[in-house]
């Protein structure tokens, strides 16, 4: 009968650590691998006709350039460098959001290069045209934004440089500021960024599948290290901005719940760096520029003069 009982509890655990394991991958899979289906987030595709027009102004206005990262596998990143309409030692790293590529920030790279910027419009890794094979929601990114740093300052060593980014682009931006930069990078700004991965995940977890978060992130953390080799739990906007010395202009529109909008106040409290803060009234997310572009804009270039 003892026999019976320990063999029943053996199988009952390899059952339990055999669904731990499903869960974690289901939820890597889901989130993390570039590759899957990502329907269930209810993310927006550009129209065909307004994607070929910005494909047709990058191809116009911008060259292809190429890196190795120096961090994390020597992944080949790509960007497309804008020159501004008039020469300027000025250049502004835009950074897109989470399953996207830099071709769909072509708007905030015209709008940069008209207020007379220069323009490196990167692709993250395993987005666009770098390589890579999973989504680093800005953790590993960050290290990759200062491989871009630096092909920046090694270009110009007097360059003067903007960080810009929106929604996962915004949280790789924080978390880019958080860690020793040159002299060159000015300011850093950042529209509708997660306050953590973590937080990210579970918001996502409950309001979408209406489980409990804390076994799943364990779950799917176990994975990450396994496959991504990075730490969900490491992977914190708020903890690095409490690091950056980096003035930054925080940007949220008031009606955010992809990424809610209360992250504002905790991260714009938490930050210690000189700091302004933008509220979009009425803008959901990573639509402020197009919800109210004139205040939207004006705002960044005032934000920009102060610190160049």
């Amino acid at each position: 009968m003892n026999n019976i009982i320990i063999i029943l509890m053996v199988i009952l655990v390899l059952i339990l650590g055999l669904g731990y394991l499903i869960i974690g991958y289901y939820f890597y899979n889901m989130a993390i691998n570039p590759n899957s289906d990502k329907s269930i987030l209810k993310i927006g595709n550009i129209p065909e006709e307004e994607m070929n027009r910005r494909k047709e102004w990058l191809k116009k206005n911008s060259k292809d350039i190429y890196i190795t990262s120096t961090n994390y596998g020597n992944l080949k990143l790509h960007a497309y460098e804008i020159e501004a309409n008039k020469k300027t030692n000025i250049w502004t790293i835009v950074i897109h959001g989470y399953t996207k590529a830099g071709i769909e920030m072509e708007k905030y790279a015209e709008k940069y290069k008209e207020i007379g910027s220069n323009v490196l419009l990167v692709d993250l890794r395993s987005s666009g045209l770098s390589e890579g094979n999973y989504i680093g929601f800005g953790w590993h990114d960050r290290l990759d934004i200062i491989d871009w740093i630096n092909y920046l300052v090694k270009k110009d060593t007097n360059c003067k440089i903007i960080l810009f980014g929106v929604s996962m682009g915004a949280a790789t931006v924080m978390m880019t500021t958080g860690e020793q930069l040159p002299s060159n990078v000015k300011l850093a700004i950042e529209d509708c960024g997660y306050t953590s991965v973590i937080d990210i995940f579970t918001n996502k977890i409950e309001n979408l599948f209406h489980l409990p978060p804390k076994p799943i992130l364990n779950s799917a953390n176990f994975i990450t290290k396994i496959k991504s080799n990075y730490n969900l739990y490491d992977a914190s906007s708020i903890e690095q901005i409490k690091k950056s010395k980096t003035p930054t202009l925080f940007i949220h529109g008031s009606a955010d719940t992809f990424v809610p909008y209360n992250m504002l106040d905790k991260l714009y409290d938490t930050a210690s760096c000189e700091k302004e803060k933008l509220v979009i009234e009425g803008a959901e997310h990573a639509v402020s520029a197009d919800v109210n572009p004139s205040l939207y804009w004006n705002t960044i270039v005032d934000f920009i003069k102060k610190h160049i």
